[in-house]
């Protein structure tokens, strides 16, 4: 919590239809457990003091007696629980019967959120036995204690203001305007839904996309809590499905069809950044909501929930290569629209044989392709230096004839030995001034030939070179339109292995091995001769390119 991560439970308990002394036993057993385990916000599903299916008991008196005592009796369990509990109970008000969400914090009932929206369609009836919330919270006395009551309550951790929590109930989320949106809009960060979802053939994946819209829409975390199979009749059949969002991700999900308690931390500090950011995310200019304080321990939360190695590619093949097809149309397209709009003759692009450098290639050939313009046009320049193998070269001839670009090949080294005579220097110092040297010289080499055919030279920096400043000034972080700088590299790499791999199937049957070999090339800028006299040299310039932002020189890729 120290960092704003927040640990969340959404626990499904084994319950029994109107057994209030089983289930009540159960849910603290849960609540030790969960407590246990280091959660701060744990969530229980919609009625289960009582058991959602209880239909026409719940006109019992009996039943909505025992169901108040437990209220209390859970209550009073979390005196030296560190955490906001949320339970699901039946509490009759003013006579009138109210589906509720009970906050509890350290002995206490803070709050009563009540269900907004009824569903009595289907399967459901709950308008016979139950009525809607008020459409604005009040407070009520309950065992001679002022409790706040109605929807939209709003529980402020007093040690950690990032931490606002509001809970809505079950089909609140499925309205058209779920009670949570002005709760989100008043300063909640995470919202609860305890909840009695049954389950139908695609009622799950529509659920989770629900949940992860909500949290998209709102910014916020959602922990949504089911109900289980001691709900289960022989009409219906419930599967415990829980689920844990942020920001319109699934964090963690529940199997179905068992009781299961699922756990992950929730950036609430994230959250409250990317609502600064979101200039549609409004907040409102009055505040009218009900908010409660709670306690709870700020302290070290250790971390469960995974953070992909590689998040912009998807680890399913499937959606990678939708993926990259649609990038790399993209791509295409808006340098189709560039090539148009300048009149350009040609297309000019350096090639190292390098990922960047492919990359940028086989877009400028589709944006060609869907001009109509020959691909003779695309001037694809190789230039040479002192630290260009014979791997790199070869595989950048290779594939400009494959791709039936026009081959140009301008060797640097000489023109960079008389740079360095006029500049007065060694050409054995193999510092920052003998790599960038080079790089501004191909440059000025691509920048030259564009001007003499009257075309665009194709950048080919991508995302995360920029974003470490990995480039020369003057050098290669100068172009006329850069087409990879929106992808990072890890996801470069994919895209040049799922396309190459598309255009061996169109008919280019001899470009795969050259992406292949492409790809298992070490990535290097080459601009050190390769020799192993420059081990200790080139490991003192990756020391000065990390010490000095904008000074960089370029991958050779």
């Amino acid at each position: 919590m120290k960092d704003g991560f927040v640990k969340a439970a959404a626990a499904t308990p084994d319950i029994r239809v109107a057994d209030v002394a089983y289930n009540t036993e159960n849910i603290c057993k849960m609540i030790d457990e969960t407590v246990a385990n280091g959660a701060k916000v744990i969530v229980f599903p919609e009625l289960c003091v009582t058991g959602y299916t209880c239909s026409d008991l719940f006109m019992q008196d009996i039943l909505l007696k025992e169901a108040k005592e437990a209220l209390f009796k859970i209550a009073d369990y979390t005196k030296e629980k560190d955490a906001l509990i949320f339970i699901g109970v039946p509490l009759a008000v003013d006579g009138e019967l109210y589906n509720v969400a009970a906050a509890l914090n350290r002995g206490n009932i803070l709050g009563l959120t009540t269900k907004t929206f009824l569903p009595n369609y289907g399967e459901f009836y709950e308008m016979r036995q139950f009525r809607p919330g008020p459409d604005m919270a009040r407070w009520i006395t309950l065992d001679g204690k002022k409790i706040p009551f109605g929807p939209q309550l709003l529980f402020v951790a007093e040690q950690m203001e990032e931490l606002v929590v509001s809970a809505e109930i079950c089909e609140d989320v499925w309205s058209p305007i779920p009670p949570s949106t002005l709760a989100a809009r008043e300063g909640a960060t995470v919202i609860v839904n305890c909840s009695a979802s049954d389950e139908t053939i695609g009622k799950a994946a529509y659920r989770e996309s629900l949940i992860e819209g909500q949290s998209a829409r709102l910014i916020c975390g959602y922990i949504y809590a089911n109900a289980g199979e001691g709900e289960s009749t022989t009409d219906l059949v419930f599967g415990g499905h829980n689920i844990i969002a942020e920001n319109g991700t699934t964090l963690a999900s529940s199997n179905r069809f068992s009781n299961e308690v699922i756990y992950t931390e929730i950036d609430v500090k994230r959250l409250l950044s990317e609502r600064r950011k979101n200039t549609t995310f409004q907040t409102e200019k009055e505040r009218t909501l009900i908010r409660i304080p709670f306690e709870i321990h700020v302290e070290e939360t250790e971390l469960t929930r995974r953070f992909a190695s590689r998040p912009f590619v998807p680890s399913v093949m499937a959606e990678r290569n939708l993926r990259c097809e649609e990038i790399l149309t993209i791509q295409a397209m808006g340098l189709k629209k560039r090539l148009a709009h300048a009149h350009a003759k040609s297309a000019v692009v350096g090639i190292s044989g390098g990922l960047d450098s492919t990359l940028a290639l086989l877009v400028t050939v589709k944006a060609f392709d869907l001009l109509g313009i020959p691909r003779e046009q695309i001037a694809a320049v190789t230039m040479p230096g002192f630290g260009t193998t014979d791997r790199t070269y070869d595989n950048a001839v290779h594939l400009i004839r494959e791709l039936g670009a026009e081959f140009i090949e301008v060797p640097i080294a000489d023109a960079v030995r008389l740079h360095f005579r006029d500049i007065g220097h060694e050409e054995n110092i193999h510092d920052v001034t003998y790599e960038n040297s080079q790089a501004r010289e191909r440059t000025q080499i691509l920048m030259d030939i564009a001007n003499k055919k009257g075309g665009l030279v194709i950048g080919t920096g991508d995302l995360s070179e920029l974003a470490l400043g990995w480039a020369t000034y003057n050098g290669d972080h100068m172009s006329m339109y850069a087409v990879n700088t929106s992808i990072p590299k890890t996801l470069v790499r994919s895209l040049v292995n799922e396309v190459g791999h598309f255009m061996e199937v169109d008919g280019f049957v001899g470009i795969a091995p050259i992406i292949d070999d492409i790809i298992d090339t070490p990535v290097s800028p080459e601009l050190l001769p390769p020799h192993p006299a420059n081990a200790e040299t080139t490991n003192a310039a990756d020391r000065t390119r990390a010490k000095t932002f904008f000074s960089f020189i370029s991958c050779s890729s």
